[in-house]
Formats: structure tokens, C-alpha cells, sequence
């Protein structure tokens, strides 16, 4: 009777709807997630750059851009493995499904998915009341960042995300969504792909009217980079700023702080 007995256990606590004791995290923004959910006393180990909160810093790592640590992951016996459909290697979501873990993706398109995606780990770890408060919550941040900024003007924007080679984002970039809420114009909208990589006689020619950093730099070093092309407004009038990418390029509860820093910039004089 006792096998059998640790078998239907066994079975039990290996469903989905059961709560998760053992989780791993694959990917930063999820483990962010999990300790929204106050959860994070369940996690096992993390991806690499899982460095918020502090918590986060001191699990073990079994994941990075290079993919999954197979034998360190399967070693802890998690009951949850939460991924990003996008982020993690496609072929390491299909083995650790294979191998018959229990995957929960996460694939957020827009700002609004957070809290759909919220919910929805929130219930399979037994916090849907909590995860409820808290999407109602980054929604309604959402709403009113959206009102405010909508009554300012509109600006014209390049966005980079890294000089050499220069990256900037295109149309359906996730951070042309968060310009979009700044009602600031992305000046490669037009651009053929999402992550264009850009030449600076290219970026002159559009005369932006903001310059934004998507990493963190020190703003005499930004400056001092587009000196030599005080000809364009954004450089002559110095409206060239950093931003944190943590909090904009992460699908986090942390989204709105990062998309007020940004518009505030942009609608701001930089201090």
C-alpha cells in the first residue's frame, strides 16, 4: 500500500494547478515575476542576469546565452520550469518538455501581457488573489502613463540600443511600444526589421530631436560621442539621455517605472 501510495503522491504534486515547491527560472524576467508573487522562497535556481531583486543574485545559475546547463538543472529536480518563447533557445524548451517537465512560457507581444501572464503564473503557484491586485494594479499605471503623455507633443526619436555596430529598433520593436506611450515618433519606424542596424549618415538624415541610450552610460560620455555632430537638434540642444534597460526591455512589474523614466526624459530638460 505505501508504494502506492507514494506513487499517487508523486503523480499528484507533478499536475499542473498543484503548487510548484522546486522552480526554475530560465530567463531574468520570470524570476522577477516569481518574487512579485512572493514566491520566491520556491526557486531553485535562475538564469543568467537574474540580478533583481538581491535575492535573485545568491541562486545557483543554470542557464545563460548560450543555453541551458542540462546536468545542473536536472540535478535540483525542479516541478516548474518557467521559460521565455523567444529568449531561450527554442530547441532547450523542446528537450526540457521532452524530458517531461512541467514548462511555463512566457511570450509577452505587448505592456498589457504582463499582467495576462501575471495571472496566469499567480494561478498555477496558488497566488491569484495577490497576482489579480497586482496586474489591476500595473494596469491601471499603464492607463494613466498612457493619458498623461498623450497631451504632450509629439517628438521625434532615434532609439539605440548599442553604438558599434550602431542598433536601433523598428516597428514592431518592444521598445517602439514604449515611444509610442511617450507619444515620441520612432524615426526607423519604417525600418524592414525589428533590431535594424543603422548608419550614422542614415541617423542624421532623419533629424531626430532626442537621442536615447538603451544602456547605461554616463551622460558626458554620451555627449562626448555625438559631439562631432552638433548639426543635428537633439545634439546642439544636448536632448541625448540613458536609460535603464532593466526596467524597459524586461517583461517585468518594473515596466511602467521604466517607461515614466523615459518619457519624462524625453518631455523633460535632462538635469
Amino acid at each position: 500500500m505505501k508504494p502506492f501510495l507514494f506513487t499517487l503522491l508523486s503523480l499528484l504534486f507533478s499536475l499542473p494547478g498543484v503548487t510548484a515547491e522546486r522552480i526554475i527560472s530560465i530567463a531574468p524576467h520570470t524570476t522577477e515575476l516569481v518574487y512579485s508573487l512572493q514566491a520566491g522562497e520556491q526557486l531553485v535556481a535562475v538564469s543568467e542576469f537574474s540580478d533583481y531583486p538581491q535575492a535573485a543574485k545568491a541562486l545557483p545559475q543554470v542557464a545563460s546565452y548560450q543555453g541551458v546547463n542540462f546536468e545542473a538543472l536536472m540535478r535540483l529536480k525542479p516541478d516548474l520550469i518557467l521559460a521565455w518563447q523567444g529568449g531561450n533557445k527554442p530547441q532547450d524548451i523542446e528537450r526540457l518538455q521532452s524530458l517531461g517537465f512541467e514548462v511555463f512560457l512566457s511570450s509577452p507581444k505587448r505592456p498589457e501581457d504582463i499582467a495576462s501572464e501575471l495571472k496566469a503564473l499567480g494561478k498555477r503557484l496558488g497566488k491569484s488573489d495577490l497576482a489579480e491586485q497586482l496586474a489591476d494594479n500595473y494596469l491601471q499605471k499603464l492607463r494613466a502613463l498612457k493619458t498623461h503623455y498623450a497631451q504632450q507633443p509629439p517628438v521625434k526619436v532615434f532609439y539605440y540600443l548599442w553604438p558599434t555596430p550602431m542598433m536601433s529598433i523598428g516597428p514592431n520593436a518592444w521598445a517602439s511600444q514604449m515611444l509610442s506611450i511617450c507619444n515620441a515618433q520612432n524615426i526607423f519606424a519604417d525600418a524592414l526589421s525589428d533590431y535594424p542596424e543603422v548608419a550614422m549618415e542614415g541617423v542624421l538624415a532623419r533629424k531626430p530631436e532626442q537621442i536615447v541610450a538603451a544602456f547605461t552610460q554616463p551622460r558626458a560620455q554620451l555627449l562626448a560621442f555625438w559631439q562631432p555632430w552638433k548639426g543635428v537638434l537633439a545634439v546642439s540642444e544636448q536632448a541625448i539621455h540613458s536609460v535603464n534597460p532593466d526596467t524597459l526591455h524586461r517583461f517585468s512589474l518594473r515596466l511602467p517605472q521604466g517607461i515614466d523614466e523615459l518619457c519624462g526624459k524625453l518631455h523633460s530638460p535632462e538635469p
